[in-house]
């Protein structure tokens, strides 16, 4: 399963359906939804921070979760989520 943090961005979902075309089986939660233990709970293969407003310390768990699964699960970061 692909975790996708949505970062508030309409952007996000035009990826999610691009990665379901592509086979994966997207999970998407909102930056503020979600916390480092619940996505780890749910064992993801890989990660995807969505585009968002505004910088990466305004985007919920999108820099925690980064720090966390680092080196642990394949991380693609978008637009925001690749300045974070």
């Amino acid at each position: 399963m692909l975790l996708m943090i949505d970062n508030y961005d309409s952007f996000t979902y035009n990826v999610v359906q691009y990665l379901a075309e592509l086979g994966a089986d997207v999970q998407v939660y909102r930056n503020d939804e979600i916390t480092v233990e619940q996505i780890e709970a749910l064992r993801p293969e890989r990660l995807v921070v969505s585009p968002g407003p505004c910088t990466p310390n305004e985007a919920g768990i999108s820099m925690d979760a980064i720090r966390h699964f680092a080196g642990k699960l394949p991380i693609l970061g978008i637009c925001l989520g690749h300045q974070a």
